[in-house]
């Protein structure tokens, strides 16, 4: 019989934490330029902006001199992005296997993003991974979101696993701080839209691939990358 995990609830990000969707987002971007009559950007450069919602992502890639093109450019944004979630979003490589182990040894799973609620139920849906997550709280559940601590704090008490056995999971420093903010661990994932520089957020372990996750979970906090 295999040992108790060490944590057996893992909060996750949506965006470049479980799902690649770094393409969609830079096409709905570059969409909403292109409608502003505003030159596209390279998607690695929209990347860097991901990470607080819509607005936030517009408000950087616009710039200082359209700030006051926001709301138009949310107005074209939403909508095509709506349209177009799933076209090229796909679960990064090996990680649903490696949910899948961890399932199968005792661990539960949530989601956490600042992504609109119903646009990330619709990619889980999409992805087939509803089953495997059945709980999310997206940027519009709660009247705060990352890094606040509400939303993770809300999904420690549905699931009914302590703090002390919940990793905080993601690609970002807002990640990391969501759970420095709750006191619960934290693990950056290296491949997502942040790469390397998630390192500066100071997460308790970080991980490079996927599979190493399952030592994390299963021996607790020490680091492995």
């Amino acid at each position: 019989m295999a040992a108790a995990l060490a944590f057996r609830h893992i909060v996750l990000d949506l965006d470049g934490t479980l799902v690649d969707t770094k393409d969609d987002l830079a096409a709905a971007v570059n969409a909403t330029l292109q409608a502003l009559g505003l030159p596209l950007q390279a998607p690695q450069t929209l990347l860097g902006h991901v990470g607080n919602g819509a607005r936030v992502l517009l408000e950087r890639a616009l710039g200082a001199a359209h700030a006051d093109r926001v709301e138009e450019g949310l107005d074209v944004f939403m909508p095509w992005y709506r349209e177009h979630l799933l076209d090229h979003a796909e679960v990064y490589p090996g990680l649903r296997a490696t949910l899948e182990r961890l399932a199968a040894e005792g661990a539960v799973f949530s989601v956490l993003t600042n992504k609109p609620a119903d646009m990330s139920a619709q990619i889980l849906a999409g992805l087939a991974l509803e089953a495997l997550c059945p709980r999310l709280i997206g940027g519009d559940t709660l009247p705060v979101r990352k890094p606040d601590p509400s939303g993770l704090l809300q999904l420690v008490d549905a699931v009914g696993v302590p703090p002390a056995a919940t990793l905080m999971v993601g690609d970002s420093a807002i990640d990391v701080a969501t759970g420095r903010n709750a006191a619960i661990g934290t693990c950056a994932v290296l491949w997502g839209f942040n790469g390397a520089a998630v390192r500066d957020a100071g997460a308790d372990v970080e991980i490079a691939a996927p599979e190493e996750l399952l030592t994390v979970c299963r021996a607790g906090i020490r680091r492995v990358s």
